[in-house]
């Protein structure tokens, strides 16, 4: 029935044991057995589990610890059955024909009965057995999720709508996990053991995943997953999602007409790169743009674009290419605005000398909390990458090189604010000086856990007004003034 994809020498396919042959019948006869050995549920030392799956009754509990031995079996058995080589060229309607057929061969040798909807979901898990990674499949197939985080084999968190839920998805135990977590690095030709605990990598839909192993995760492997989004929310849908306002959307398309040096500051998961995405979807089109990343995540839609990847050290240590040196580089490549993913490190240097240097109008983001701490992130970096500056001297070259700090924000309810724009305006003795135009004024949260605010300017006029005007961007006054709506 399915020859086309079998094992020509392969060993025989193992005889069913007794204990994964209990289904809806063994149920049953296993139910007495339990009773005289309490002990025998003590190694389930994974508590999460009743929690992962809450909401579900102790019969249906056991049903899908049931299903899950089966899929094992049946898992081990497309191993043993399948020529794996040559599913390379199959088609996957062809391939998940004979995983059905392999399935069916199998549960009637073991002798169980399925629905209709357990048979499907069954062929589905193990064609993402064999093609993809497993249980996280589902997950990454469903747009509405942006993290995956998994704590080990029995707790998987996913993040929607800027909340962290619990899933029902499990993996069989750790050996499993860790097969999973092989597959992925292999892919991309690294590897991760006890001599090299941790690793970075990039799926195949350009997803971010990181993972880390025991024994320095000690209750199991650590992955977690930044899924990459493939359509970029544009201004229009940031102003419909309450992101920022039409005014401050008009502001920050001057600002970028201007080339003025921007800088998007938050913590993790504040929409920094949404936000970088859509100041960079204002850039004209007639200007050679070259992007630096760790990570590609950017979605830039101009003509003229060249992008960058750092590369991390292979197992020698050897071959590293860092930010810094894709920074350098790109300076030599005639770019009229530099955009770097992320400044965290020595490149800091590089960076502010370009916005410095005949590249107005570069952008980067930073991990801080505020425009000021921003500032002080810059300071430290400099500090960090071994410049011996007096503090005066770096403090001047920011205030020259950076113009405006746009500080992201994701709230207590999950919503992704744009909660500060501040300009910076130059140097009075040793202080950098900056004035906030626009910000998020917060009021409280109503019964549902809604933040509530509004977005308001501050009432003072931009310091870069000329330098707009001379740009083709004549802003109206009402918009540092005018209140704007929630």
């Amino acid at each position: 029935m399915f020859s086309r994809y079998k094992k020509t020498a392969g060993r025989p396919l193992p005889q069913p044991e007794a204990k994964p042959a209990t289904s809806e019948t063994a149920t049953q006869t296993v139910a007495p057995q339990p009773a005289p050995q309490p002990a025998a549920k003590a190694p389930e030392t994974p508590k999460p589990r009743p929690a992962v799956v809450r909401g579900l009754s102790e019969k249906e509990l056991k049903r899908r610890e049931k299903l899950a031995e089966v899929r094992v079996e049946l898992h081990k058995r497309l191993l043993d059955t399948l020529n794996l080589a040559a599913l390379e060229h199959a088609s996957e309607a062809d391939l998940k024909h004979e995983i059905a057929a392999i399935c069916a061969d199998g549960l009637a040798e073991m002798d169980i009965v399925l629905t209709r909807e357990e048979r499907a979901t069954l062929h589905q898990e193990l064609y993402d057995e064999v093609t993809g990674l497993g249980p996280l499949e589902p997950l990454l197939r469903d747009d509405t999720i942006n993290d995956i985080l998994v704590n080990g084999p029995k707790q998987i968190f996913v993040e929607r709508a800027g909340k962290l839920e619990l899933t029902p998805v499990v993996f069989k135990d750790d050996k499993h996990l860790m097969r999973v977590i092989d597959k992925i690095v292999s892919a991309v030709g690294r590897r991760v053991d006890e001599s090299n605990p941790y690793v970075d990598a990039r799926l195949k839909d350009g997803s971010r995943f990181n993972a880390m192993v025991p024994p320095i995760a000690v209750d199991g492997a650590l992955v977690s997953i930044r899924k990459f989004k493939k359509d970029k929310l544009g201004i229009d849908e940031l102003i419909k999602f309450g992101a920022f306002t039409e005014e401050m959307a008009m502001y920050l398309r001057a600002a970028v007409g201007a080339h003025l040096n921007i800088i998007v500051s938050g913590g993790t998961g504040s929409g920094k790169t949404t936000t970088l995405n859509a100041l960079s979807s204002m850039i004209a089109d007639n200007e050679r743009i070259l992007t630096i990343e760790d990570t590609a995540e950017l979605q830039l839609q101009q003509i003229h674009v060249g992008r960058m990847e750092s590369r991390p050290p292979n197992v020698e240590g050897k071959g590293e290419v860092s930010q810094r040196d894709c920074l350098r580089n790109a300076l030599r490549m005639r770019p009229d605005r530099i955009i770097v993913g992320e400044t965290r490190g020595e490149e800091v240097i590089d960076m502010l000398q370009a916005m410095n240097t005949g590249h107005d109008g570069s952008m980067t983001t930073i991990h801080a909390n505020s425009a000021r701490d921003a500032v002080s992130r810059l300071e430290n970096m400099v500090a960090m990458a071994g410049i011996d500056m007096p503090l005066k001297a770096v403090r001047a070259q920011i205030a020259s090189a950076v113009h405006l700090i746009v500080q992201a924000s994701r709230l207590q309810d999950g919503s992704r604010r744009m909660v500060s724009i501040t300009e910076v305006t130059g140097m009075e003795g040793d202080i950098i000086t900056m004035q906030e135009i626009f910000r998020f004024k917060r009021y409280g949260i109503d019964e549902n856990g809604k933040v509530l605010g509004h977005f308001e300017p501050t009432g003072i006029r931009s310091h870069f007004s000329e330098r707009f005007k001379y740009s083709g961007f004549e802003l109206p006054n009402h918009i540092y003034t005018q209140t704007a709506a929630q």
